[in-house]
C-alpha cells in the first residue's frame, strides 16, 4: 500500500483527488492540506510514501513548498499538480526537488504516476514532456563542480558521496537506515539538480566538486 498526502487549496479538487486515489486497491490518502504553509507539517505527521502538491497556491506557493520539504531528510517524493500545459513553475518546481508533475485535466496519470515517483523514478506528463526537458536543457549552466554540488540537500551531499564509494542501492538503504525506494528518489533528484546523466558521472562529479577527496 503506497501512503499518499495532499495539498490542495481547492477543497473540491482536493476531495476529487483523494476520491480518485482512493478507489486504487494500492493507494491510501493519509492526510491532507489546504496549503503550502502545512505541507512540512503534514509530511512530519502523516509520513506519505508520496505527497502530492498543486502548484498554484496562496500564501506559500507550491515551488517553495516542494523546495521546504524537500530539504528534509528522508523526504518523500513530490507530485506536482498543474493546470496549465505551460507553466513555467513546473521547472521550478522540478529545480526545486519535485520528482514529476500531472496536468489536473489528466486524472488518469495520476494514479500511475504516484507508483512511479514512489518507486524512484521520475514521472513527466507525457503531453509537455517535450516542453519541460527543452526548457530545462535550455536553462544556463548550473556552474562549477563545487556550485552544483552546493546546491543539493545535506542528505542528497551524503547519498552522493556513498555513491561514489560504489555502494549499491540496497548497500547505501542499510547504511543510511532508509528503504531501497528511497535511495532511488535521491538518486533521481540528485541526478536532475546536478544535470549527470547517470550514476557514473555523479560518481565524477562527487571528486571533481571536492565532496569525495581520494586519500
Amino acid at each position: 500500500m503506497i501512503r499518499v498526502a495532499i495539498v490542495e487549496d481547492d477543497p473540491l479538487i482536493r476531495a476529487g483527488v483523494a476520491a480518485v486515489l482512493n478507489a486504487q486497491p494500492d493507494l491510501e490518502v493519509v492526510g491532507q492540506a489546504a496549503d503550502g504553509d502545512e505541507a512540512v507539517a503534514l509530511v512530519f505527521d502523516c509520513r506519505p510514501d508520496v505527497l502530492v502538491m498543486d502548484i498554484r497556491m496562496p500564501r506559500l506557493d507550491g515551488v517553495e513548498a516542494t523546495r521546504a520539504v524537500c530539504a528534509a531528510d528522508d523526504a518523500p517524493p513530490v507530485l506536482v499538480l498543474t493546470t496549465f500545459d505551460g507553466d513555467p513553475d513546473v521547472v521550478r518546481a522540478l529545480r526545486a526537488g519535485a520528482a514529476g508533475y500531472v496536468l489536473k485535466r489528466h486524472p488518469d496519470d495520476l494514479a500511475p504516476s504516484i507508483r512511479r515517483v514512489a518507486d524512484g523514478e521520475v514521472w513527466l506528463d507525457p503531453a509537455v514532456a517535450g516542453q519541460v526537458l527543452a526548457a530545462l536543457t535550455a536553462l544556463p549552466t548550473l556552474g562549477a563542480p563545487s556550485t552544483v554540488v552546493a546546491g543539493l540537500t545535506a542528505r542528497e551531499r551524503e547519498v552522493l558521496a556513498l555513491l561514489a564509494e560504489g555502494l549499491s542501492n540496497a548497500e547505501l538503504a542499510r547504511r543510511l537506515f532508509v528503504g531501497e525506494g528511497t535511495i532511488k528518489t535521491h538518486i533521481s533528484r540528485i541526478l536532475f539538480k546536478t544535470g549527470c546523466r547517470d550514476r557514473a558521472q555523479a560518481t565524477a562529479l562527487a571528486f571533481t566538486s571536492g565532496l569525495v577527496v581520494v586519500r
